[in-house]
């Protein structure tokens, strides 16, 4: 009887950390830098970008002068942290092989409004590849990166928009499962709100798919990236990153990978599954 006020207290010690962390999850999850709107144009003018598509409405980042006769448009969803302006690498590396790159800007980052969780993501990104696709035509590639590749997978299950080819730098299976592998003390999987199950968003597709693992990956552990791999049914390639970590890709636009990549995903390169 004497021990039945501790471990009482510790029950509802444990109950009060689920309540507090199933209430304010999402600040587990999304980290945005967030500026005003003329932050974020000072922003992009250094980095000679102009707000996409316009500057009282823009969804991403563009080139002030993009390549109008381009191979198709890149769209990049980046990770959980930061901005689109930090992505500037994937105009370098992708602008050189003839495409058009949009760094797109999620609702709550940078100095868009808005809250990001899964459904405010992937249905803003439905509606910046349908911009995209009016805009400039096809064919459309979809880039993500982490948290990213979830947008993309969920933009690819919705069927609004004809996606040509998919790039997932350092994917998940679930977001669920990545929680609960950082959070075993609780149990996350069924406490999460945003899923973003990719296994079962790309079950349906049948273009290509280029998957990027990082092999020191400590945020996306190796197995949760090759679940996702081994699970598509469509078209695939690997590329294992022996020394990288999640934030430490080789990322230099002269290396052969990113050519690699795009002949593959725009089917210049057919592979069997």
């Amino acid at each position: 009887m004497p021990t039945f006020k501790p471990m009482l207290s510790i029950l509802l010690t444990y109950l009060l950390l689920l309540l507090i962390v199933f209430l304010f999850q999402r600040k587990m999850i999304y980290f945005p830098d967030t500026y005003s709107i003329e932050g974020q144009q000072q922003r992009a003018d250094q980095a000679n970008l102009k707000l996409w598509p316009s500057t009282d409405n823009y969804r991403g980042l563009i080139a002030k002068t993009p390549n109008m006769t381009s191979k198709g448009t890149v769209i990049v969803f980046h990770g959980n942290a930061g901005s689109a302006t930090d992505r500037t690498y994937y105009l370098d590396a992708l602008e050189n092989q003839g495409y058009r790159v949009i760094l797109a800007e999620y609702p709550g980052y940078a100095a868009r409004n808005g809250e990001p969780s899964e459904q405010a993501l992937i249905a803003d990104g439905i509606q910046t590849a349908q911009q995209a696709l009016n805009d400039f035509g096809g064919p459309v590639f979809l880039w993500g990166e982490s948290l990213g590749g979830g947008v993309a997978c969920g933009i690819v299950q919705s069927g609004q928009v004809p996606v040509k080819g998919i790039v997932l730098v350092a994917p998940f299976n679930s977001m669920a499962d990545i929680a609960q592998h950082h959070y075993w003390f609780f149990p996350a999987k069924w406490l999460i709100k945003d899923k973003f199950d990719n296994i079962k968003n790309l079950q349906d597709y049948s273009g290509n798919t280029a998957i990027l693992l990082a092999e020191k990956d400590e945020i996306i552990p190796n197995k949760h990236s090759l679940m996702l791999f081994a699970a598509l049914h469509h078209p695939k390639k690997l590329w294992s990153f022996k020394d990288a970590s999640h934030n430490s890709l080789p990322l230099n636009q002269a290396l052969l990978w990113w050519q690699e990549v795009m002949q593959f995903v725009s089917g210049q390169n057919e592979v069997s599954p």
